[in-house]
């Protein structure tokens, strides 16, 4: 979820919203194993306190847990149980709200948050303490270390900021309370119940309790932060000792990282994004920004419209996007636009975090560890 107001809606895809876990592999059919009664009030011996909201009084949730359990073929009252539990976050709606007002994108700001030496020490422990899975991560996937590096410490500071929301609340939240004035409300809302529904399914296939999972406001969960849908698809047993674990095995991290970038057509060996400068006497600028950071153009059509590239660049054989990076508004204090050429695994971080400054701040961060380390 890291970079979510720097977002622009984009031509394709889904993501895992920074997306981004359960805990552990799947194991056989849906009634295979017992899932774990929902014990939290009994642990803990605290009562729901008044101002509380639960969606067990929520009609259309336990309509929704009813139909969940119909389709996935799971113990119904497990499914009731499990969405009666979860309770409504307002600081989550609050989170999830647009801002009250228009802002100017700032790269230089941006970058600042990420790219800090605490981070960059933080990831030189992680690659060395790492070596031998990262290695084998960019043999087998062809994902390269400082990559994988680069997102696991702009998401979570290498496992020191998980999230201390419970998933089941903040899934449930965004799911049928979805804040109306965001613009795709609607559209948000679906997306978290299918999350809702990804993460009780697994859940209930392990026997676990759906309560305990901490994560990000968003429902995004572990080392990688992963959402539900995501660990699903991409999360690996990169350890070899039978559980995915994306909380405390960073083999597991690491191999799941790569995994999703493989997924989605990393390209070993290609560059993630080249220099690039403008010759104002061909510039088309509206052109070239028409397909927003969709690698769209060949280096000949790009350099037909005004982009200029040199060396390497200039040999590229896949398409190319124009990038643009904001940095402040250059009639109150900021100044031009940084600008790159993106590749298709540039557009391939993307879909880990759908922002083209959180792709650059994975990049730069991978960069300065490696720099540290060699």
């Amino acid at each position: 979820m890291i970079g979510f107001f720097f977002t622009r809606p984009k031509p394709t895809l889904q993501r895992v919203w920074i997306a981004t876990i359960l805990i552990a592999t799947y194991a056989g059919t849906a009634c295979a194993n017992t899932p774990k009664s929902i014990k939290v009030q009994q642990q803990t011996g605290r009562q729901a306190a008044p101002q509380e909201i639960t969606y067990a009084s929520r009609p259309e949730a336990m309509r929704f847990a009813d139909d969940m359990a119909s389709r996935r073929d799971l113990d119904v009252q497990w499914v009731r149980q499990a969405i009666g539990e979860a309770r409504l976050s307002p600081t989550v709606v609050r989170l999830m709200q647009p801002p009250a007002k228009p802002f100017s994108k700032n790269w230089r700001v941006y970058r600042s948050r990420f790219i800090d030496s605490v981070r960059i020490a933080a990831g030189a422990k992680f690659w060395q303490d790492n070596q031998a899975a990262l290695t084998r991560a960019e043999q087998e996937y062809g994902v390269p270390a400082e990559i994988i590096v680069g997102v696991i410490g702009v998401e979570t500071i290498y496992g020191r900021d998980t999230g201390k929301f419970r998933v089941l609340d903040a899934l449930a939240t965004l799911a049928f309370d979805f804040p109306a004035a965001h613009p795709r409300a609607r559209e948000r809302s679906e997306f978290f119940k299918s999350e809702l529904e990804q993460f009780l399914s697994h859940q209930s296939r392990l026997g676990s309790d759906p309560t305990a999972p901490r994560g990000s406001y968003a429902g995004a969960m572990g080392m990688p932060q992963f959402m539900p849908s995501s660990w699903v698809k991409y999360a690996v047993d990169f350890d070899g000792d039978g559980k995915i674990d994306l909380w405390n095995s960073p083999a597991d991290v690491i191999g799941s990282v790569a995994n999703y970038f493989k997924a989605f057509n990393w390209q070993p060996g290609m560059p993630t994004h080249y220099p690039i400068s403008f010759d104002s006497n061909k510039l088309d600028m509206e052109t070239l920004m028409a397909p927003d950071i969709l690698p769209t153009f060949s280096v000949t059509s790009f350099t037909a419209k005004g982009a200029v590239l040199e060396g390497e660049a200039l040999k590229h054989s896949g398409p190319l996007a124009l990038i643009e990076l904001l940095n402040g508004d250059p009639n109150n204090g900021g100044i031009a636009p940084s600008y790159v050429a993106g590749t298709d695994n540039f557009y391939a971080i993307t879909r880990y975090n759908w922002s083209s400054y959180y792709a650059m701040a994975v990049i730069e961060l991978g960069r300065e560890v490696a720099s540290r380390i060699k």
